[in-house]
C-alpha cells in the first residue's frame, strides 16, 4: 500500500473517532444482547445479571419504562448495560458468556434510557 493511501486511511480513522466522541471528550458505549445468542442463553445471563451480578433491573419490570418491548433480548440488553456501566470501572466486562456485545449506538428508546458512564 502506498504511503499516501496509508495517510488517507489514518485521517479517515481519526475523523471517524472524533465524530464518535461526546461533548464530554470520551467515547460512549453500551453493552447489549448479541442478536445471534439463543433466548435460553440470554435468559441465563439475564438472570445472573439481575441476581448475583448486581444490576438494577427494576426498570424492566411491568409498568416500568423499559418493560416494552417485552422480549428476552430487550430485557437482557437493559440488564447487561446496567451491570456493565455500574461495574466497568471496577473491571467488569461486557461478556456474559458470549451473549453480549459492545455498541456505540445508543439503544435507548422512548422513555427507556440506557445509561453510559465514562
Amino acid at each position: 500500500m502506498s504511503s499516501a493511501l496509508h495517510r488517507i486511511l489514518l485521517v479517515l480513522c481519526l475523523v471517524s473517532s472524533l465524530l464518535q466522541m461526546t461533548a464530554g471528550g470520551g467515547f460512549r458505549e453500551w453493552c447489549i444482547a448479541d442478536e445471534q445468542t439463543p433466548d435460553e442463553e440470554l435468559l441465563k445471563a439475564l438472570d445472573w445479571a439481575c441476581g448475583k451480578g448486581g444490576a438494577d433491573c427494576s426498570k424492566i419490570h411491568v409498568n416500568q419504562p423499559c418493560y416494552h418491548p417485552n422480549t428476552i433480548k430487550d430485557h437482557a440488553s437493559y440488564a447487561f448495560n446496567n451491570y456493565y456501566q455500574k461495574f466497568k470501572n471496577k473491571g467488569a466486562t461486557c461478556y456474559f458468556n458470549s451473549a453480549a456485545i459492545i455498541t456505540d449506538l445508543d439503544p435507548s428508546h422512548n422513555s427507556c434510557k440506557f445509561e453510559t458512564v465514562p
